[in-house]
């Protein structure tokens, strides 16, 4: 078993780390201590993935992406991952249902996202809907050909960055017709109502969006009328592993950073890391941190291999729960390793603490994944997670 990574793996590892070395880092701490980064230097990060190649890596070449396989999106993203304030956001990856668009859809959205000249927004959670989607309640009404949009959408995560919004709304109310739309966000009834602020420091923000009669025609429904939770699902799924993958970036990264300053820092005359307290949480960091990126590499080898995409969301669900839990432990650790330092903003690791924990929040919280992991035991038996590819012995 071959488990050394390709040449082409380790160029987009170099790449990524390069890329976040270069210009996430240098602009963490503008980012943390006034909430926000300029204008101009939110667009010199847009021409630098172009220029460095990482823009749309989850798309194909031929609608303007870099055609990366989910294991070098992993590599990707987990260096990405080791920058504070969620900067690896700069590098966009559109949304996976879009390639489910129509020719014109593709020419008109996706190609232009992948190029980062467009950018869109996922709005699907609700005031009173969100883990359950079933509660969700936006309509699309019908009026000939074209439909009338009304609802409310909260914690649309980089609403104010992008100028156009893939929106779950029900046909006519009718839950078994969920159904995505492309809303253009200078469109008459669209309007954000407030951004509200968060526990983390966040590159863009997270705005909540009220649609009042928003009309947009036919040719505006990504898949097709009833689609949009299957679509909805796909997302979910992506977002998930990406999520793995970026909590690994940050866990490594405070764990780096413990690791150095407890060689550095002398209490009662030697390092403290010969204290066995202290050795033994970095011993559990990296223990922890080199199974979860085993299990998420494993997945996402799986994915490239043509695995049933049944199992695929089965295990997206525990590498998420495994890696956004993995992190806060890894991170909690470094902040005490690192003391009062560790409790300073203008530190990586303080940042990081506060970034990864809305990684057991979104896209689907850890309560939620265990109730996926559950169902899918019960239905698949438990060798869908115990067993190995090829080998249905635990089944």
């Amino acid at each position: 078993m071959d488990l050394s990574l390709s040449a082409a793996e380790l160029a987009w590892k170099e790449k990524a780390r390069a890329f976040a070395e270069t210009w996430l880092f240098p602009n963490e701490l503008e980012l943390e201590l006034t909430g926000s980064l300029p204008r101009a230097t939110k667009d010199r990060l847009r021409a630098a993935v172009v220029e460095s190649g990482l823009n749309g890596i989850n798309h194909t070449r031929e609608v303007g992406g870099q055609g990366c396989t989910q294991l070098e999106q992993t590599i990707i993203n987990e260096e990405l991952g080791r920058a504070t304030g969620a900067l690896w956001a700069v590098v966009w990856h559109p949304a996976l249902p879009l390639r489910d668009g129509s020719p014109d859809q593709i020419r008109d959205f996706l190609t232009p996202s992948c190029l980062g000249r467009r950018r869109a927004c996922v709005a699907i959670t609700e005031p009173d809907a969100g883990s359950d989607t079933g509660r969700i309640v936006t309509r699309a009404e019908r009026h000939g050909d074209r439909f009338r949009l009304t609802g409310e959408k909260w914690f649309v995560t980089t609403g104010d960055e992008a100028d156009y919004v893939i929106v779950h709304a029900l046909v006519d109310g009718d839950p078994d017709k969920p159904t995505l739309f492309l809303v253009d966000k200078d469109t008459p009834g669209l309007t954000i109502q407030r951004e509200p602020k968060f526990t983390h420091t966040y590159v863009f923000g997270h705005p909540e969006f009220r649609f009042e009669g928003v009309e947009v025609g036919a040719d505006r429904i990504l898949g097709g009328i009833g689609q949009g939770l299957d679509l909805t699902k796909e997302w979910f799924v992506e977002a998930r592993l990406q999520i793995a993958a970026n909590c690994i970036g940050a866990a490594t990264r405070a764990f780096e950073e413990a690791s150095r300053w407890a060689n550095r820092r002398v209490a009662f005359g030697r390092p403290i890391r010969q204290h066995q307290a202290i050795d033994f949480m970095l011993a559990d960091m990296a223990v922890e941190i080199m199974a979860t990126k085993s299990l998420v590499y494993r997945v996402a080898w799986g994915i490239d291999h043509g695995i049933d995409r049944k199992i695929t969301h089965a295990h997206a669900s525990a590498i998420k729960l495994q890696a956004s839990e993995m992190a806060g432990r890894v991170t909690d650790k470094a902040v005490q390793i690192l003391g009062g330092r560790g409790y300073m903003r203008e530190n990586p690791v303080e940042r990081l603490n506060r970034d990864v924990r809305v990684d057991r929040i979104w896209e689907g919280t850890s309560e939620i994944q265990r109730l996926i992991i559950g169902g899918q035991i019960a239905k698949r038996g438990p060798g869908i997670f115990s067993g190995w590819p090829g080998d249905n012995s635990g089944a």
